[in-house]
């Protein structure tokens, strides 16, 4: 006999319930445990949330409220007023605009040369594969600042001083996403390629209907790291582009910094509207975003 059964018999109760006191003590213990993990996270989320809320605040409110006592803690009435300012002075849906195609054509073929160039060193066996490799990682770890003299006498050398082609070309091979994607088709069983190569089906039919289903999450991925990068990207447009009318965000709002006076109101209405696309593209491909990355880290 057991000993619960011996507790039972002696003190007249269903051990069931005492395993049941036990698992929920248990839990309760746990819960409190964690409470300073909670505790943190919560500390950590309202430091990353309070400056995304005065960006909100302070959109609304003239510039000179923004250094007045107290400050403002809620939000004011003078939105379209700097909304008006904004595209007075900066043509903000043009350069919005602007903004949006450059991200979407650079994000259209720099994942493309990236998918294909990570399928070749994930697939294909051919001498200096590694060494091949090896060459793509280590531009990740050259200074873009570095870049910026040789790939600007490139760019007048052809002609393309303040075109968007010089914006978007010298950067389509990311080494990032080249090496994300290889990291998702090492995944893939060779087996499958092989049995589509006997059954008479071309790379490119193969490729496209047997290998690319599979990488979803890691071109769900690509794709927004791809088109953030690109609709961040500050200093190389600021460099390329001269004329107000092929401007981006970033190079525009950049433009409102003066010497003497800052219009700080209009400039925190124009980074929470640049914002707004970045954070409704995360917060739709999220997971696709997470699974694509932690499942491109598990082989080397």
């Amino acid at each position: 006999m057991t000993q619960l059964a011996t507790r039972a018999i002696v003190t007249g109760r269903d051990p069931r319930d005492t395993v049941s006191r036990g698992a929920g003590e248990d839990g309760i213990r746990r819960r409190l445990a964690r409470l300073p993990l909670y505790a943190l996270l919560v500390i950590a989320s309202a430091v990353a949330i309070l400056p995304f809320l005065w960006m909100v605040v302070a959109s609304t409110h003239p510039t000179s409220a923004l250094f007045g006592t107290p400050l403002p803690v809620l939000p004011g009435d003078q939105l379209w007023e700097n909304l008006a300012r904004l595209e007075e002075r900066i043509g903000f849906s043009r350069v919005m605009l602007n903004s949006l195609g450059l991200a979407v054509v650079y994000t259209v073929f720099s994942s493309l040369v990236s998918i294909l160039c990570g399928y070749g060193l994930a697939t294909y066996r051919f001498r200096g594969r590694g060494i091949l490799l090896g060459a793509v990682l280590v531009t990740m770890m050259i200074p873009m600042q570095v870049l910026l003299v040789p790939l600007f006498q490139i760019m007048a050398g052809l002609g393309w001083i303040d075109t968007y082609q010089a914006v978007v070309l010298p950067f389509l091979a990311n080494a990032f996403g080249i090496f994300l994607m290889r990291q998702g088709f090492l995944d893939f069983p060779p087996s499958l390629i092989e049995a589509a190569r006997i059954d008479g089906a071309s790379e490119l039919r193969t490729f496209y209907r047997i290998v690319l289903p599979v990488a979803k999450p890691q071109i769900a991925a690509l794709v927004i790291y791809t088109f953030i990068s690109q609709w961040n990207s500050f200093i190389w447009p600021l460099l390329m582009l001269n004329t107000e009318e092929n401007y981006t965000v970033p190079v525009a709002l950049n433009t409102m910094i003066g010497m003497s006076r800052v219009d700080y109101s209009g400039l925190m209405l124009g980074s929470l509207l640049a914002t707004l696309p970045l954070m409704l593209l995360f917060l739709v491909f999220q997971k696709q975003f997470v699974s694509g990355l932690l499942g491109g880290a598990v082989k080397g």
